[in-house]
This record gives C-alpha cells, sequence and structure tokens, in this order.
C-alpha cells in the first residue's frame, strides 16, 4: 500500500512535466480522428451505400502511406515546410465538401456515388498524410509524453465526435468542415513549440527494418477485419466505446504509476484478448455480440498503439526517422481490408453461419499462434533493434547521471566477468535498491541474494556494499 501511495505521488509530481504543452497534440490528433469517425467510419450525413466507403478511404490511406514511404528521403522532414500539411488539410476539407454535399441533397443519382467515392479516396490520402505528420512531431518528445498524449488525444476524440452525433445535418457539415483545419493548425503549433535542436534530421541511417513487428500488426490486423462487418454498436477501431475504455485504462496506469507501468506485460495482452473474443463467437446467440465486439476491438486497438511505441522506441534507439516505420504501419491496414474481404466472400459463398464461426476461429487460432512465437521471441527486440522500453518503467527515460550509472555497473559486470543474475544484482545495487527490493523484484530468496552478493563482493575485489557502491560512484 505504502509503494502504490508512493507511485501516485510521484505521478502527480511529474504531471507538470509530462503533461506541459499537451493542448496541441491533444486536439491535433483528436479533432483529426473525430473528423475520420463522422466523415467515413460512422457517417454522421446520409450517404449512397452503393458500395463500402471505408474500403475506398482504407485504400487511398494504404497508397499514400506507401508513396511517402518510398519518397521519403526527398520528402523528409515533413514539417519543414507547410506545404505537406496544407495538402493534408486541403485534402480532408475538400473529401467533407464532396460527402456534404451529397448528404445534404445537392448532388444525387450516379454523379452522386461518383462524388462520396471522390470525397472517400481524398480523405484516406489526407488522413494519411496527417498521421505521418504526427508521427514525425511526437517522435521529438519523450516516450511516455507519446504514450501520455496519444491515449489523451483518442479520449478527446470519443468525447468529440458523442457531441458531433446528435447535431442536425447544417451543424455536421459545419464540424466536417472545421475539424481538419483545427487539427493541422494544432499540429503546427505543436512543431513550432519544439527546440531547434530537438527537430527531426532529414538524414536516414542505414536500419534494419523490424519485420517482427510489421507481421504482428498484420495477423491482427487480419484478424479483425474478419470480424469487423458484424462488430456490435460502440465497438471498433476508430472513436467508439470500445477505444474509450482502452485508452482511459492506458493513460491512467502510465500517468499514475509512470515507474511500475509495465509495457512487457502490455505487449502480451492484446493476445488474451482477441482469442477471448473469438472464443465467445460461437455462443453469441446466448450472450450476444457485445461481449464478443469489445474484445476483439480492445485487442486491435491495444495492439496498435503498443506496435506504434515500439516503432517509437527503435526510432529513437537507431536514429532512423519514425516516418519510414509509420508508413509501412498505416500500410498495414489493407490487411483489415482484406481480411473483411475473407468474410465477405464466404457469405457471398453461401455459407452458412455456424460454418463461417468455425473456418474463421480456425483461421485465428493459426494467426494467434504464430503472433505467439513472434512475443516469446521478444528479446530480439531489444538485442537487435534496441527496443529497451518492455520492462517495468521503461517508458521513464534515463537521466544522463542514470545512463553513466549503468554503463559504470555493465563495464564492472564484465570486467569481474559476473554470472547473468549478478549482473542483474549489480545492476540494482547502482539504481539504489536496497535487499528487500531486489530479492522482491528478482523473485530470490534472501539465503541466494546473500550468495551471490559475497560472490560480486569477492569478484569485484571490495569488502561490503558500502565499497561496492562507492566502485560504482553510485
Amino acid at each position: 500500500m505504502g509503494n502504490l501511495l508512493k507511485d501516485i505521488r510521484k505521478g502527480r509530481e511529474n504531471r507538470s512535466l509530462y503533461l506541459r504543452g499537451i493542448l496541441p497534440y491533444l486536439f491535433a490528433l483528436g479533432c483529426a480522428r473525430a473528423w475520420v469517425t463522422l466523415a467515413v467510419a460512422a457517417p454522421a450525413l446520409a450517404l449512397p451505400a452503393a458500395f463500402d466507403l471505408h474500403d475506398i478511404f482504407d485504400y487511398a490511406f494504404c497508397l499514400i502511406s506507401i508513396a511517402v514511404a518510398l519518397a521519403a528521403r526527398r520528402l523528409l522532414p515533413l514539417n519543414a515546410t507547410g506545404w505537406m500539411r496544407a495538402a493534408s488539410a486541403a485534402l480532408m476539407v475538400a473529401a467533407s465538401l464532396c460527402l456534404i454535399a451529397v448528404g445534404i441533397g445537392l448532388v444525387a443519382g450516379p454523379a452522386a456515388i461518383a462524388l462520396v467515392a471522390a470525397g472517400a479516396a481524398a480523405g484516406g490520402a489526407g488522413f494519411g498524410l496527417f498521421l505521418l505528420l504526427w508521427a514525425e512531431v511526437l517522435s521529438c518528445i519523450s516516450l511516455i509524453c507519446i504514450f501520455l498524449y496519444t491515449t489523451a488525444s483518442q479520449l478527446v476524440a470519443v468525447v468529440c465526435v458523442f457531441f458531433c452525433d446528435g447535431l442536425d445535418d447544417l451543424r455536421v457539415a459545419c464540424a466536417l468542415v472545421i475539424l481538419p483545419p483545427v487539427a493541422l493548425l494544432c499540429l503546427r503549433r505543436a512543431f513550432s513549440a519544439l527546440p531547434v535542436a530537438d527537430r527531426p534530421s532529414p538524414v536516414i541511417p542505414k536500419f534494419t527494418y523490424p519485420w517482427k513487428i510489421f507481421v504482428l500488426l498484420a495477423l491482427y490486423s487480419f484478424a479483425y477485419g474478419l470480424r469487423q462487418h458484424q462488430l456490435a454498436a460502440g465497438a471498433g477501431m476508430h472513436s467508439s466505446v470500445s477505444t474509450a475504455i482502452v485508452m482511459a485504462v492506458l493513460f491512467a496506469s502510465a500517468y499514475f504509476f509512470s515507474n511500475r507501468f509495465n509495457i512487457g506485460t502490455l505487449y502480451r495482452s492484446p493476445l488474451v484478448l482477441i482469442v477471448c473474443g473469438f472464443l465467445l463467437v460461437p455462443v453469441e446467440g446466448v450472450f450476444g455480440t457485445a461481449a464478443s465486439s469489445y474484445l476483439i476491438s480492445m485487442s486491435y486497438s491495444l495492439v496498435g498503439i503498443i506496435v506504434a511505441l515500439l516503432l517509437y522506441d527503435i526510432s529513437k534507439r537507431l536514429g532512423v526517422t519514425v516516418v519510414i516505420f509509420a508508413a509501412i504501419k498505416g500500410a498495414e491496414q489493407v490487411f483489415v481490408i482484406w481480411g473483411k474481404g475473407v468474410a465477405e466472400a464466404m457469405v457471398a459463398a453461401g455459407m452458412n453461419a455456424g460454418a463461417q464461426d468455425a473456418v474463421i476461429a480456425v483461421a485465428v487460432v493459426a494467426m494467434m499462434l504464430a503472433a505467439t512465437l513472434i512475443l516469446l521471441s521478444e528479446k530480439e527486440l531489444a538485442s537487435r533493434w534496441g527496443v529497451r522500453i518492455l520492462d517495468a518503467g521503461g517508458l521513464v527515460e534515463k537521466t544522463p547521471e542514470e545512463l553513466r550509472r549503468d554503463e559504470r555497473a555493465a563495464e564492472l559486470a564484465e570486467h569481474a566477468r559476473l554470472t547473468p543474475r549478478e549482473t542483474e544484482i549489480l545492476a540494482l545495487v547502482a539504481q539504489g535498491k536496497n535487499g528487500p527490493a531486489i530479492m522482491q523484484e528478482l523473485f530470490i530468496a534472501e539465503g541466494t541474494f546473500k550468495a551471490h552478493m559475497s560472490h560480486i563482493y569477492e569478484k569485484c575485489g571490495v569488502a561490503n556494499r558500502r565499497e561496492l557502491v562507492a566502485l560504482l560512484g553510485a
């Protein structure tokens, strides 16, 4: 209980540091995501149902992401000039005008269908550019702030959609036109507030793509797509109730318990949620679709933010612009479309609901087995791509003094030829932790701990803890 209260107090002490300058970030992504929901994901205006508006939007989103990834060396940094932001805003506003013209009845017939298709394509391209601009700005701040700002802004989007949902067509039309420029202006404000030294570099060094992370996201995207067309009301990947639940829990956890918040545990949790969600599908006739829909949606929202966080961490460690990673992540939206296409193909083939559920369940089990293999090899994320946030408190970046202390402990461990367990204990001693805290963290008995400490003293040539601490410079 004492540790819990201590962590809460620590979170409050860091509030001014973590949330300083949050407002531009909050409303940039919040307004943009709210716009997507009102325009395309859950259209607030009555639009022709001749085709799936969301598919056109998603394909345009994927194509612009791929285009930016291929031309990254010529375009970076994206926020250095205003033309990219202007292009994003113009595309989203143009999409809004197309949808409004059809939604309020100014255009009808075949022309209306063509206009809606053009609007969806423009909107997908504009939103794709916005997310890449957003990712580039966000990569310049600390990981804990990235996490807090992203989760909080998605909560803002849900609130914005909630208040816009009951408006008449005229007011919805105004919101659709106003939200994109507000989002881009807030993003510009966030970029302008960055110190010049912290702004993104146009240089792209050689690097290896973290393909395991992309494969993991692709598996979850395809699984989500298999069920997307049958999700219950309030569930979904955009500004829905399920998104609000996930983001509220994540924000509160990281804000109050940043020193203990464990991304490693979070990294494995979507697997449990999505498996449980699909296991409930066969009994939806008894329990309804809400439980399975919410679990599947929450798993996808969770894996999306975890993957983004891992990519930001890799970007910082390797000195690679996050735009390239974010572009590939955006392009993987195509797996959602393909998953939905497979489900629709089964319906078109006349397969009954029971057979569909069985086939989808088998497919998801196979994909989750593959995902499990990727999850179990998380050590490679650290050794190969530099991921350092999967431990408890990994979101909180260390000070230069703490980094020097850790380097000294690592050098001493190597020089003294300590075992892996002795090296772990030495690192915790260097952090100032006492015996009981180390035993609790490593789940070892007091006798085992004392034996390890005795070996450490002997190998390092010291007589007691005080001399060891002095040797570490801690």
